[in-house]
């Protein structure tokens, strides 16, 4: 079973914050999860508040804890709010169901996944996919 490596995830949480630095999002809080889920890497930006770490390792939760990108999972909570939010209740990390958590994959293995928190969903999910690509891996975000 393939894993992110602490290197990896260090770039990830690099670029994905000078992503956000450029394009003048609010202040993020980033975590990178290895593919069992354990917080590999993590970095809030001054001004980000208390709640960012939380809610970033809930949709890196998600993801890698339901194998789908937290878009996809967006999908489900509103098709079936009850199976998302009991799943959510088992899971060590929550679930947040909104974009954001992105699968990281190398080759078609999973390996790990990335939440971000602090901006709109939309652009928590560009940093992580810019920070994703950044680090030679491939995102998956998930699917409307």
């Amino acid at each position: 079973m393939k894993t992110i490596t602490l290197a990896q995830a260090q770039t990830i949480v690099s670029a994905a914050l000078a992503h956000a630095r450029a394009q003048k999002f609010k202040p993020l809080g980033v975590a990178v999860l290895d593919v069992r889920g354990v917080l590999t890497a993590y970095a809030a930006e001054d001004g980000a508040t208390l709640g960012r770490a939380h809610v970033a390792m809930g949709k890196a939760g998600g993801a890698i804890g339901m194998g789908l990108g937290s878009r996809t999972l967006a999908k489900r909570g509103r098709e079936a709010p009850q199976f998302v939010n009991a799943v959510g209740a088992l899971f060590p990390l929550g679930l947040v169901p909104v974009p954001g958590g992105v699968l990281i994959k190398d080759g078609d293995d999973v390996c790990g996944a990335v939440g971000i928190s602090g901006d709109n969903s939309d652009n928590d999910e560009a940093a992580a996919v810019a920070g994703i690509t950044a680090a030679g891996l491939t995102a998956d975000p998930g699917t409307d």
